[in-house]
Formats: structure tokens, sequence, C-alpha cells
């Protein structure tokens, strides 16, 4: 029995290619650290940049919105919120209340309808991040989703699962995983596959995309291929000053024409989208324009502390349609909040996982 375990052990720490391969392992991981390289965040934001910050995807609404919200506590954060809207494809009234620390972070939403929705994610470490989300909703159609998210030191891994189920002795719903790595300081690369099966009497579908994104001192560009699907996205962000910004987006769909690849060959199908966004003093103002023909603004003045308007209009030449949205927010907290709130200005904010 102890010549088994001697030549385990000799096996084991005496081979001379297990140590080789170790010190392979050590020799990267050192001149990995040695580069410098950054965590590139995930490939969900990977354009976060024009899509989030430039572009009016979050800010174009229409109609007419009002927004009171009552804040009553900074740390840990928790405030409730009242909508009230007459538009479309907004509810004519909404709750919402959230509460957030360094490690959780909940927040629920009612509407007039008796559809709930509701967040919960928790931080486990610094790097690991649970998030879920759920939707129930009078019409049926109900929601859950799932990630974990981890953060490395020079990359980001994440799997997303929607409306996941194992009855039945099978496996569905739509499951995402990604990773992103920075190889040089500059470049990251990735990869992101989809996994679908809607019923068990289906089969699956899988689409994997790979993703580039390049960022330099005030210019950064990303690219993202669905080989499968011949779709190309490409996004352009600069920032001319500090008070201003501009984007570029690009989508590209390569479809079969009529007569197949080989009779007709591919038919293009793309989007150009160009918007800018300025910063003065007391409001921010975005536009965009698209290929379509379709021109849009977002003006956010705030009138006093507590109060903001918004003004919001598209109009779309090629279907000669115009659209208007005015929105007036009103945010209130107790005097000796404000004082909290003035303090921790000079303080670090809490880290909340949203």
């Amino acid at each position: 029995m102890a010549s088994t375990f001697d030549s385990i052990n000799s096996l084991l720490f005496a081979n001379p290619v297990a140590n080789t391969i170790g010190d392979a392992i050590k020799s990267f991981s050192e001149r990995r650290a040695k580069l410098g390289l950054s965590n590139p965040g995930s490939i969900e934001n990977l354009s976060k940049e024009v899509s989030r910050d430039v572009f009016l995807t979050n800010y174009m609404f229409t109609g007419v919105r009002a927004d009171l919200t009552k804040v009553f506590s900074v740390s840990p954060l928790f405030q409730v919120s009242h909508q009230f809207a007459m538009g479309e494809r907004m509810n004519p009234y909404a709750f919402s209340t959230m509460y957030g620390t360094g490690k959780v972070f909940c927040q629920g939403n009612l509407d007039n309808e008796g559809s709930l929705s509701g967040r919960f994610n928790y931080r486990w470490s610094d790097k690991f991040v649970f998030k879920s989300q759920l939707s129930i909703s009078p019409g049926g159609q109900d929601m859950a989703q799932f990630e974990h998210e981890y953060n490395g030191d020079d990359f980001n891994a994440s799997l997303k699962m929607l409306n996941p189920s194992f009855l039945e002795g099978g496996l569905t719903g739509i499951y995402i995983g990604s990773y992103l790595q920075s190889i040089t300081p500059k470049l990251a690369l990735g990869m992101e596959t989809l996994y679908q099966r809607t019923a068990l009497t289906q089969g699956p579908e899988c689409v994997t995309s790979y993703a580039a994104r390049y960022k330099s001192n005030d210019w950064i560009a990303t690219a993202q291929l669905q080989a499968a699907m011949g779709t190309l996205n490409t996004s352009f962000w600069r920032k001319i000053s500090d008070k201003v910004q501009a984007g570029v987006d690009l989508t590209l769909g390569l479809v079969p024409s009529a007569g197949g690849v080989m009779g007709g060959g591919m038919q293009k199908d793309g989007t150009a989208t160009i918007g800018a966004k300025y910063d003065f003093r007391m409001s921010t103002f975005r536009a965009q324009v698209d290929s379509n023909g379709k021109l849009s603004c977002v003006l956010e003045k705030r009138v006093a502390p507590p109060v903001m308007m918004t003004f919001a209009a598209d109009i779309d030449h090629f279907s000669q349609q115009a659209k208007l949205g005015l929105a007036v927010s009103i945010e209130s907290s107790p005097e000796e909040l404000q004082d909290q709130q003035e303090a921790m200005v000079t303080q670090t904010p809490p880290n909340i996982p949203f």
C-alpha cells in the first residue's frame, strides 16, 4: 500500500511534465499581471457609451407624464415613487419602491392593470453578483430571469437564464453565456452563445456571436458579429469636450433573397444612427437621426433642485408622423436627509449592485 502512495505522489509532484505545466501557468499569470489589464465590462454593455449615454433609447417617450419620488434614506438607499402618465405604451399609474445597500438591491413595480415586477440583486463578493428579475401580469405573460456575473481583474463572465424549466425530463428556456477578455490595455475580445428551446417537442437552437471593444483616451469603437444570422453591429463613441459627446451606430444584416444564396444572392439591410449629447450647467440635450429618416431629441432641464422638466419629440419624415412628450419629475426628501446627502458628496457612495 505504501508503494502505491509513493508512486502516486511521485506521479503528481515529481513528474517533470506536471512541473513544466505548473511553471508555464505561473509564468503566464505573472506576465499577465504585468500588462496592467483592466476589466472590460460585460458584452451586454459593450456599447453602453453610445446606446445608453448618447442615444435616446432609454429617454424617449410620448404623451404626458408626472413622476413623484420620496427619498427616505440615502445610505442605505430607500425611496418610493408614483408615476402618472397618459400616452402611448404607458400605464396611467405605476407605483415603484427601491432599496439598496452595498450587498443588496431590491426594486418592485406595480401598475394599475395589476402587473407586478421585481428585481433582486445580491453581491456575494466584490467580483461576483447574482441578479434576478420576475414579472407577473394578468395576461399570462410571466417572466423569470436569473443571471450570475463575475468581474475578474481583466475579464467578465456571465450566465443568464430566461424562463428556465427542468420539468418533464427536459431543458427548456433561453440560456445566454458570455465572456469578454482584455487582450491589451486597449483591446478586448469575447464571445456570447445563446441556447434556446421553447418546448420539448421542438429542437434546440444555438447562436454564437463574437465581440470586440477598443478603448482609446477619448474614443471607443465596438463591433459584434452574429455569423449564423448574418448580422453585424458596430458603434463609435467620442468625447469631443467635457460637455459634448457623440456616437455612431451601424447595423448591417445579410438576408437571403427570394432566389436563395445560390440563385439570388444576399440582400443587404442596414440602419445607421448618429447622435450627440450636450451637458449644460442645469440641463442636458440629446439628439439623434437615423438613415430611416427619423429625427429625435430630448431636453432635460432642472428648474429647481427638486424639480426637473423633460421634453421629448421625434418626427418620421418617411411616414409623416410626429410625436411629443412632456414630463415633470419632483423629488422630495426631509431636511436632515439633505444634510446627509451633502455630507456624502465627500465620501465614497455605497457600491449598490444595480
